[in-house]
């Protein structure tokens, strides 16, 4: 129970403050601490998600941080493509599962990285043109979603603050809202494949809302380039270590 607390915490905290889902923080701890195989920790991780989006919604809500129409925009069409993400990684191999989850950790932390140095293209953008690219941007993310586990943060709020001017902080709000229904979609979608782990739910759930609420209230007071070198350490060796993993050997009878 305790070790599911501190999961939840760790994930919830990273994900409130840089507004991801904590999926890239909690996959890899049920995997390598609890020992979960990898679809179930994809499947467990969406359930949780749904928790994080919606504290972190609440926290970046109260501090004015949240366009309710954009995040709706975002979830219209990613709640139909994270179902098909979520039955795309069922389908696939748990190494092919896990060179895939590597490859994305290191696209997360690079994306991270040099978000703050990209310049913003939305000077002239119309409104059809802004909602064109909320509804496409909820749809790539949907799929990404449900197939690994995570929020997908890490598309939809890139795109909302280079494309369409979103401040950082109101990007992360709009993102960890969309997350809700998203989440909730793709955790259905595991479920009935039998790839969530209940059990451990009473404990991770706990955690990531007080984590959620805890990153989401310093996002707005603290920089964030320290943290965001050693989260980039820290990812980087793990999305290393998920593409090492090696292709299982057919048995030689």
């Amino acid at each position: 129970m305790t070790t599911n607390i501190l999961i939840g915490l760790a994930a919830g905290f990273f994900g409130g403050l840089v507004g991801l889902g904590g999926g890239v923080i909690m996959i890899p701890l049920m995997v390598g601490v609890l020992k979960m195989n990898q679809h179930m920790a994809h499947g467990t991780s969406l359930v949780a998600l749904i928790f994080t989006g919606l504290a972190g919604a609440v926290t970046y809500g109260l501090n004015g941080s949240v366009d309710i129409m954009a995040a709706v925009l975002l979830a219209s069409t990613a709640v139909f493509t994270a179902r098909a993400g979520a039955r795309y990684a069922n389908a696939l191999p748990e190494w092919k599962l896990k060179k895939a989850f590597g490859g994305f950790l290191v696209f997360v932390t690079i994306m991270l990285l040099i978000k703050p140095y990209l310049p913003h293209l939305s000077a002239t953008t119309a409104e059809w043109v802004k909602i064109a690219i909320l509804l496409m941007t909820g749809c790539f993310t949907g799929f990404l979603s449900g197939m690994m586990g995570v929020g997908g943060g890490t598309i939809m709020v890139p795109s909302m603050v280079l494309l369409l001017g979103f401040t950082q902080y109101m990007a992360q709000g709009c993102s960890l809202l969309a997350m809700v229904p998203v989440g909730a979609v793709g955790a259905y979608t595991h479920w009935r494949l039998g790839n969530v782990s209940t059990s451990i739910l009473s404990g991770l759930v706990p955690g990531i809302l007080i984590g959620t609420y805890l990153g989401g209230s310093l996002a707005h007071i603290l920089p964030e380039v320290a943290l965001r070198i050693i989260f980039a350490i820290v990812m980087i060796r793990t999305g290393i270590k998920y593409l090492r993993t090696p292709k299982p050997q057919p048995d030689v009878a």
